[in-house]
């Protein structure tokens, strides 16, 4: 990772991939594009040419080129190449050069009109793997590609991290480094720091350094009053995270945590700091 991202002076929105698609989440979704589909065209066998025509041995192919040259690029069927090299450089040329969201719009396409439903299927999956690799905020969900990262979770961290005393700002920013580490994410120590800057911040508050972080909450409520299904909420939390299977204890075979899970600790950590911020000022 760069420096303006292990240390968090780079925007999260930048971060996690929201209304971009880099050249690595772009090359690694061709690829998926040419391992479940591309590499599947059959040669004419001609022992003179050996050429590859989309009109022989190829219908699946053959069916998604006529729909993306008659419904996505809208241009006249009679000027789609038959020659399959022609044709794929053609559809390359146009997914290296589009826009980010274009880029979503071709592999949705393809993934609803390629005539196969185990292989689309197949590489929903794969392109998935890329994009929570690489920290896109999108996934295919049933063939479509919706957003699993929303504008309000990427403020709420943001206004976390530049408003909140130094201790709660490091563990947010370490929570985010763990999460956005495309090369080695730690999912599970990204929630351990999400959960610890809540308690920074309410040791902080409270003038205490020890106690759980039930008992640190009750003694903020007693400073100022907060909801009690609040509360109750944070403290379910926290069991999750300090539990015989949980975040703070060892690893099994069934406790992996996942991307959502870090990102959903992270989001809500950073909001109730946000509360507590809001809280003070009040």
């Amino acid at each position: 990772m760069r420096f303006s991202e292990r240390y968090g002076h780079k925007p999260v929105k930048n971060i996690v991939q929201t209304e971009s698609v880099d050249d690595d989440l772009k090359n690694a979704l061709w690829s998926a594009l040419k391992l479940l589909y591309w590499d599947t065209v059959q040669s004419t066998h001609d022992p003179i040419y050996r050429n590859y025509y989309l009109s022989v041995n190829n219908d699946e192919l053959n069916t998604l080129f006529r729909a993306l040259w008659l419904h996505f690029f809208k241009l006249p069927l009679d000027t789609m190449p038959n020659e399959w090299e022609e044709a794929y450089q053609g559809a390359r040329k146009f997914f290296f050069s589009c826009s980010w969201f274009e880029v979503y719009d071709f592999l949705e396409f393809v993934a609803q009109n390629y005539p196969g439903d185990e292989r689309n299927e197949t590489f929903a999956r794969t392109a998935n793997t890329f994009l929570e690799r690489e920290l896109s905020a999108y996934r295919f969900v049933d063939r479509r590609i919706v957003r699993i990262v929303a504008p309000e979770e990427i403020e709420a961290i943001e206004t976390a991290v530049s408003a909140s005393p130094g201790p709660v700002r490091v563990h947010l920013k370490q929570a985010m480094r763990l999460l956005a580490d495309r090369r080695k994410p730690d999912f599970r120590n990204s929630v351990k720091e999400s959960i610890s800057a809540i308690e920074a911040l309410v040791k902080r508050v409270t003038a205490s350094e020890k106690g759980t972080l039930g008992d640190l909450l009750k003694r903020l409520g007693q400073r100022h009053p907060i909801h009690p299904a609040l509360e109750a909420a944070f403290n379910r939390l926290y069991g999750y995270t300090s539990d015989s299977g949980g975040i703070r204890h060892a690893l099994t075979d069934d406790n992996e945590t996942t991307f959502e899970e870090a990102k959903f600790m992270l989001v809500v950590c950073s909001a109730f700091v946000n509360y507590v911020n809001g809280l003070l000022k009040a």
